[in-house]
């Protein structure tokens, strides 16, 4: 009898069970969290699965950049391609083709190499800001997560003191159902905000170091028409 009631109580106790026997507050707690932690998985599984491809496409293109006699020839293998280096080096191009065809005798250079910066670093800016949309969610579930589980743990204990005092039963089998209800919220924060921090963390990590690659790439480019500049104008 005693190991029937024991299954019993156990069977009572599991995750699946918990849920189900929850109050319709604490219901909708666990259950946002469990969406949110959907949400989260989601959103590290794509960042990190197309930051690995951008940073494979930089590292081809960059390759080709180097390798490349001619820049026209580039730009024009450049303008299909739809990654953050391709972009960066195709604003620059515009820029340059566009204050060629409109120069009237001696080259601005300073002014010249200014607007190529810029165009280049809006660029960068532009991607790097759309790359890092999504982290603030990550950030937000993060940090959200944990009290709003604390919220439905304590709904759960004050619906569990109610209980005990209208039935006037302390025992272990009456309190240990409501109580466990009330903690598993809390563990599903837990495993929603947990994920969150560290994919927040990681992805704003190779965030940085992508844009550190780009910005680098993008000295570079501006370097080497920086030097066609001075080889025009001493013509």
């Amino acid at each position: 009898m005693d190991t029937e009631i024991a299954l019993k109580t156990a069977a009572d106790l599991s995750p699946f069970a918990l849920f189900l026997q929850a109050d319709i507050v604490v219901k909708a707690v666990m259950f946002g969290l469990l969406l949110a932690s959907i949400w989260s998985w989601a959103i590290i599984l794509e960042r990190s699965r197309r930051l690995k491809s951008i940073n494979a496409e930089a590292a081809r293109f960059e390759d080709w950049f180097w390798k490349a006699d001619n820049l026209d020839t580039l730009y024009e293998q450049a303008g299909r391609a739809g990654h953050p280096s391709a972009r960066a080096f195709v604003a620059g191009m515009n820029e340059w083709r566009r204050s060629m065809a409109a120069k009237r005798g001696q080259v601005d250079r300073e002014g010249l190499r200014a607007r190529l910066a810029s165009a280049i670093n809006v660029a960068i800016a532009r991607d790097i800001d759309e790359l890092s949309d999504r982290l603030s969610v990550l950030a937000t579930i993060g940090s959200v997560a944990p009290f709003v589980g604390l919220f439905g743990t304590v709904w759960g204990i004050m619906r569990s003191f109610t209980g005990i005092a209208a039935s006037q039963n302390t025992s272990l089998a009456v309190v240990a159902p409501g109580i466990a209800e009330a903690l598993f919220a809390t563990a599903i924060g837990l495993f929603a905000a947990i994920p969150a921090v560290i994919g927040y963390n990681r992805l704003l990590h190779q965030v940085n170091r992508l844009e550190a690659r780009l910005s680098g790439f993008g000295e570079e480019f501006l370097n080497l028409l920086s030097r066609q500049l001075d080889g025009m104008e001493g013509r």
